[in-house]
């Protein structure tokens, strides 16, 4: 009976034993062929990074989906240049890039409206609006409604005339609502002021006093 046979690769085929020096070559051969493959996709990936990740970076050819950062917005009549990150919403980008910190954050998920503001004359949650979305709209914040000299807007001196404000955090959303709602409708009901200011939550409880600032401030805008 015959002794197995031993088969090395890179060995004579024809042999039953390869030679010692064909073991070594073959090895070598294995580990740098190994070697060379580990190499070649560090390389693939480098060149990866470097065309495609950072492509984004020179202005004239944006990666592929990529957003621009340095974008401008209409805020208050005035075109702010801002660099805004692709997820960033409108409330962190008029609070900390542009310093409006009147426009407030509560809740910051849609729900209790301490940063509404006016967008085309419509009240909307800037924490739940992206600022990408934004693009060429005008966007009003409370900021805006100072008159030329410092004057208050009368929809801010109704709100005082009445004790609207008692903690005042929820105050500048809801004047921002009474501005939309008062462009849209100069003289409305007191249930359509209840209506269009039922998406700010009021801590202190002061609705009953919001919505008498509505009712004065109604034919004045």
């Amino acid at each position: 009976m015959k002794d197995p046979i031993t088969f090395y690769p890179g060995g004579d085929t024809g042999s039953e034993i390869a030679t010692e020096s064909t073991m070594l070559t073959s090895k070598a051969s294995r580990r740098a062929f190994i070697k060379g493959v580990i190499a070649s996709g560090a390389v693939a990936g480098s060149a990866s990074f470097l065309f495609g990740g950072l492509g984004g970076c020179t202005p004239d050819r944006p990666a592929a989906g990529a957003v621009e950062r340095l974008i401008s917005l209409n805020i208050n009549g005035k075109v702010r240049r801002v660099d805004v990150l692709p997820n960033e919403t409108l409330a962190m980008t008029l609070r900390y890039k542009l310093g409006l910190t009147g426009t407030k954050l509560g809740c910051d998920r849609g729900e209790c409206g301490a940063c509404t503001v006016v967008i085309d004359g419509v009240a909307s949650y800037s924490c739940s609006t992206l600022t990408h979305m934004v693009g060429n709209r005008n966007v009003r914040t409370i900021e805006g409604l100072e008159g030329p000299n410092g004057d208050l807007h009368p929809i801010q001196q109704a709100f005082i005339d009445e004790l609207g404000p008692q903690c005042g955090f929820c105050t500048p959303a809801q004047i921002m609502s009474t501005v939309a709602l008062l462009e849209a409708n100069p003289n409305p009901t007191r249930d359509e002021a209840r209506h269009a200011l039922s998406g700010n939550l009021c801590r202190c409880g002061a609705y009953d006093h919001y919505l008498n600032s509505v009712m004065r401030a109604a034919g004045s805008v």
